[in-house]
């Protein structure tokens, strides 16, 4: 190409004068998309914070529920299962078997030191443990992640009555895969006076919950009466 076809070129060029080019708005549509598509992966990977990462996201009794939603089911008396019994040893050294507790409303609740909502219902855990002894009422750990110095700081910064089985395992909790997804932390269930499970909350256990689900089951005896 000659010098003064290449000056005919350049000066045919137009300027950019105008709004921007089509092409050049594709970029910030794509980053739009991609922003979205951020902001509903942090959204639920924050749904499922506290679920383990091994653990199933659904009830593998085929309820539907996903795992820490607060979910609540109950039984009636003529409708529940099995006697559940539970043995380990806690964090102190000390063996546990909830079938000495038969007589009892028994609690089980999953959690680690680590899960917010965990550290949430821990005070109404502490209370109930504290305030319904007297009534029959028992409440019992399960730890499927923590070593001994993390799950004793978290016992005693909430001070704690009650025995958690170090469950590291994953043997513990396993008895209890019919009635709650495996490994959602944290789970709570309610043991009936036989030890069968009469209630359970898949998620945070809020405090007037659990006060009404144990209430009822220790009521009853007064009804049967």
């Amino acid at each position: 190409m000659t010098a003064p076809s290449r000056a005919r070129d350049a000066h045919a060029l137009p300027v950019a004068t105008g709004p921007t080019p089509a092409p050049r708005r594709r970029a910030p549509r794509a980053g739009r998309r991609a922003l979205a598509a951020g902001v509903a992966l942090a959204a639920t990977l924050g749904l499922a914070a506290c679920a383990q990462d091994s653990g199933a996201t659904t009830d593998v009794v085929g309820q539907g529920y996903v795992s820490g939603d607060g979910s609540v089911r109950t039984w009636d008396a003529g409708e529940r299962g099995d006697v559940v019994t539970l043995t380990g040893t806690d964090y102190e050294g000390e063996p546990v078997d909830t079938s000495a507790w038969v007589g009892d409303v028994v609690v089980l609740n999953t959690w680690y030191a680590a899960c917010a909502p965990c550290r949430a219902e821990a005070p109404d855990l502490v209370a109930l443990a504290n305030d319904r002894a007297d009534d029959g009422v028992r409440v019992l750990g399960i730890n499927t992640t923590d070593e001994a110095g993390a799950a004793q700081a978290f016992q005693r910064r909430f001070e704690v009555p009650y025995p958690s089985i170090d469950d590291r395992s994953g043997e513990v909790v396993a008895a209890l895969s019919g009635t709650v997804p495996l490994q959602a932390v944290p789970s709570t269930v309610v043991l009936d006076r036989e030890g069968r499970v009469a209630a359970r909350v898949i998620g945070l256990a809020e405090g007037s919950t659990l006060t009404a689900l144990v209430d009822d089951v220790l009521g009853e005896d007064e009804a049967d009466g």
